[in-house]
């Protein structure tokens, strides 16, 4: 009996010794594991950090397209607005050519009823002018300045010594701008040299 109470006393000192060292090798486990969770919870952050940070980018390009799409919205509706009377305007300036070219008939030889009947067609012209003046056209006359391809198109030439080159002579149809904007170019005669 003695022998199995040795043989029990030294199992149980190996347990003990066994139980020890586990001890000693647990810590070392936990601080592994413990720092295999620190480094995957770091790349982790870093992770989500960077998603958040590309979702803020998102969102600011986003709201500067917006403004931007505002923006050009906003000029869009003023501009259609500003020029909304631009397609009556341009089937008014034919009619305005016509009057112009029934008035510079000749009032001399013309007979009293028919002189009469003229008179009324340029009062009825002074008012179609006053109107579309009122709405914002202007003529384009540049009769003895510089030729300007952006508010005239020259149809012929002539060489006036006198004149400087490139100048325009004669206005052959009216131009007009309606609020600053050529809606149709004059046509003229220059002199070229």
């Amino acid at each position: 009996m003695e022998e199995e109470n040795k043989e029990i006393e030294q199992l149980q000192e190996e347990e003990v010794l066994q139980k020890e060292e586990k001890q000693e090798e647990k810590p070392k486990e936990v601080k592994e594991k413990k720092n295999k969770k620190e480094e995957k919870l770091k790349e982790e952050i870093k992770k989500l950090t960077e998603d958040n940070n590309n979702l803020i980018e998102k969102v600011k390009l986003a709201q500067a397209e917006l403004i931007n799409y505002r923006k050009r919205k906003d000029e869009e509706v003023s501009n259609t607005l500003k020029f909304a009377n631009q397609d009556i305007i341009m089937e008014l300036i034919p009619i305005v050519d016509n009057f112009e070219r029934a008035i510079k008939l000749d009032d001399n030889d013309l007979t009293d009823e028919l002189s009469k009947f003229l008179a009324g067609f340029k009062m009825m012209y002074a008012s179609l002018v006053e109107l579309l003046k009122k709405f914002g056209v202007e003529e384009i006359n540049r009769v003895g300045e510089k030729f300007n391809p952006n508010e005239e198109q020259a149809l012929m030439t002539d060489s006036v010594k006198e004149m400087e080159d490139e100048v325009v002579i004669e206005v052959l149809l009216k131009g007009y701008k309606y609020k600053g904007r050529v809606i149709r170019p004059a046509s003229v005669k220059i002199n070229q040299l």
